[in-house]
């Protein structure tokens, strides 16, 4: 028995599932255990070292355990790290905020990228004392009532729960339409306009594999809350840094009324953050009767971690690399997929990309759909023979970071290739 195989047992008896977010049960037939992270590998208690694009699902844009990062945390670690009161570093991270996201003035830290859409959510609903939210089906918020919602048979009909627990009350509150589909979003604002609050959307839906907007579409949607009067709450959890030091918003030269961070401000550290203009963030206790607070909102570790990373892609050329790395592995993947004659579509934003197993456009949550999600499974299985770790799930993204080194690109792409091939051998 291998040591993962004796913990996901062990963890089985505690945990449910075994594990505490459900995507890390989906490596078969059990998932491996980390000892530890070190630039662009990530090691197994079984002794495998693996080149990692996942990155944690995204806030690892240095890689693991950058020496920066480590220096900070280590140097704050002496003073404390919890205190229930205000510290400098604070302040000074939601200034580098600010400086790089022209839409944003004020920002209100927690925990998750999740809470940041439930507070932000509930500023846009106190902000025009409207009711409802649309959102996009195939895009994730987190875990959120409101927007644990699906599209049902016609994308202006109201929304359906997508968990157990969520009541359908609450999921009428919310609408769904179509993404890269601003017909879809027309029809519903004409029928429900008065009573929208904000349209929520992933820049780039990053949670159904990577699907990039369309020309226009952003903003398109921000012309359609300015006409209906609503807020426009763009989710860049993700995109947020990822992209560039302004994100979605710099990269697609679109403007947000709220937006929502998240992973990358926290270095790999729990932590999430709202930010909008005075007259929105200004609604928040203690100042507005919008409702925020938390224990671990602010957290000095997170902070000084988010700081400092943001710091490096600031002052190096950490970005540059990432966005290299990313190109030349999605175009890499598609040459070689291409030659073997797999049908698949590589979407590629800047640092982020993702392969689907079918043909034509892949543009939304229906396009999407369509691939071969067995097929993904296995290409997974056989790249992780093979020391590489992508998601395990089709509707998750690749991610790279400074680490990624052209040294470890030519790498990487030989174990595609070969694995590759082993889907065709089946």
């Amino acid at each position: 028995m291998s040591e993962s195989s004796r913990l996901y047992e062990e963890a089985q008896k505690v945990l449910v599932g075994g594990v505490n977010s459900p995507v890390r049960a989906a490596i078969k037939p059990y998932p491996f255990f980390v000892r530890e992270g070190r630039g662009p590998y990530i090691f197994t208690v079984d002794g495998q070292r693996l080149i990692d694009y996942v990155l944690g699902y995204g806030p690892l844009i240095l890689g693991h355990a950058p020496e920066p990062v480590v220096k900070r945390i280590m140097n704050y670690l002496s003073r404390g790290w919890l205190y229930g009161a205000p510290t400098e570093v604070e302040i000074l991270l939601a200034k580098k905020i600010v400086s790089h996201f022209p839409s944003i003035r004020k920002v209100r830290f927690v925990n998750s990228g999740g809470e940041a859409v439930a507070t932000a959510i509930r500023l846009a609903r106190g902000y025009t004392r409207r009711r409802k939210i649309l959102k996009f089906e195939g895009n994730y918020h987190g875990a959120v009532d409101y927007v644990l919602v699906k599209a049902g048979s016609a994308a202006a009909h109201f929304g359906a729960p997508s968990s157990a627990g969520v009541p359908d009350d609450v999921a009428k509150l919310t609408l769904v339409a179509k993404y890269n589909d601003l017909d879809s979003v027309e029809r519903i604002m004409r029928s429900e306009g008065n009573d929208v609050a904000a349209i929520i959307v992933e820049p780039v839906m990053a949670n159904y594999g990577v699907i990039p907007p369309r020309e226009g579409f952003l903003k398109g949607l921000r012309e359609i809350a300015d006409r209906y009067g609503a807020l426009l709450i763009l989710d860049e959890v993700v995109t947020g840094y990822r992209l560039g030091l302004g994100g979605a918003q710099r990269y697609y030269g679109v403007s947000a009324d709220i937006t929502t961070l998240g992973k990358i401000i926290g270095g790999g550290f729990p932590i999430g953050a709202v930010g909008a203009r005075d007259e929105i963030m200004d609604l928040l206790s203690p100042r507005g009767p919008v409702f925020n607070a938390g224990t671990f909102n602010g957290h000095p570790i997170s902070v000084v971690a988010g700081l400092a990373t943001i710091e490096v892609l600031e002052t190096t050329n950490a970005h540059d690399i990432a966005i290299s790395a990313s190109r030349k592995l999605a175009e890499g993947l598609s040459d070689i997929l291409g030659r073997l004659g797999i049908d698949h579509v590589v979407n590629w934003v800047p640092t982020m990309f993702q392969v689907f197993f079918t043909r034509g456009e892949v543009v939304d949550h229906e396009t999407a759909s369509k691939s071969d999600t067995r097929l993904y499974l296995r290409f997974h299985e056989e790249l992780l023979k093979r020391g590489v770790f992508i998601a395990p799930s089709q509707f998750e993204a690749m991610f790279t970071s400074s680490s990624h080194t052209d040294d470890i690109v030519e790498e990487t792409l030989r174990q595609v290739e070969d694995s590759a091939k082993a889907l065709r051998q089946v």
